[in-house]
């Protein structure tokens, strides 16, 4: 099973209003495990950088104006999702941008049956507690001490480890090899010669000398 862990970076916060996508960053798992397979893509937004995004994600416009254009990356970015599963934190924010960016080049719209927001399901799981992307990596004891500004790729990686916590534990292959190892060991376990329980003559006569010494003993009946 092929799903694809996504987030976006955007020069604000609603792309109806002008806003656009700056960067795009996408983990790739397979039966739940990462193959190390990623899509990363600064974009340039042919707009200006609001000093309210560039405080969250630290790109500016001098940065992004040497990036490609998103109708430039279009292609590319939809060969490597393909069809597979979307997970987003937030499904909405980013699934609008996207579509948002397509829509501007009359392309077909990515279909939100595809999202699976993982927002929702840490609410389901934890109600009541915090479902930001910080609180479930401190959760689930996630290091985040490298993440002192927003990056889609970045995100996308502690939000892979995040989703993995959410479905039931990080790296089901590991748990696979420690089955296997320990199927390997008992295989090769050398069978130990077995034990005798036939008491020993001098053991028999203890265990009458101690009948003797009880009143009414149920071995003697």
């Amino acid at each position: 099973m092929r799903e694809i862990v996504l987030d976006t970076e955007t020069t604000g916060l609603d792309p109806l209003s002008g806003h656009r996508v700056v960067e795009i960053g996408c983990v790739e798992l397979v039966n739940h495990v990462a193959t190390g397979n990623t899509f990363h893509q600064y974009v340039n937004p042919e707009r200006d950088m609001p000093a309210e995004a560039f405080a969250v994600h630290g790109l500016s416009n001098d940065f992004l104006a040497g990036h490609p254009v998103f109708a430039d990356i279009a292609d590319a970015f939809l060969d490597f999702v393909g069809e597979a599963p979307l997970i987003i934190h937030n499904a909405s924010f980013d699934m609008g941008f996207l579509n948002a960016e397509l829509a501007r080049l009359k392309r077909a719209a990515i279909p939100m049956e595809r999202a699976v927001d993982t927002v929702a399901m840490a609410r389901r799981r934890f109600p009541g507690a915090g479902a930001s992307l910080d609180a479930l990596c401190k959760r689930f004891q996630i290091d985040i001490a490298h993440r002192d500004l927003h990056g889609a790729l970045k995100d996308a990686r502690l939000l892979a480890d995040v989703y993995l916590e959410l479905i039931g534990g990080r790296q089901p292959d590991l748990a696979l090899g420690r089955q296997e190892s320990a199927v390997a060991a008992a295989a090769e376990r050398v069978a130990r010669p077995p034990r005798p329980h036939t008491p020993t003559p001098a053991e028999e006569a203890a265990h009458r000398a101690f009948i003797e010494k009880l009143t009414d003993p149920v071995w003697a009946r």
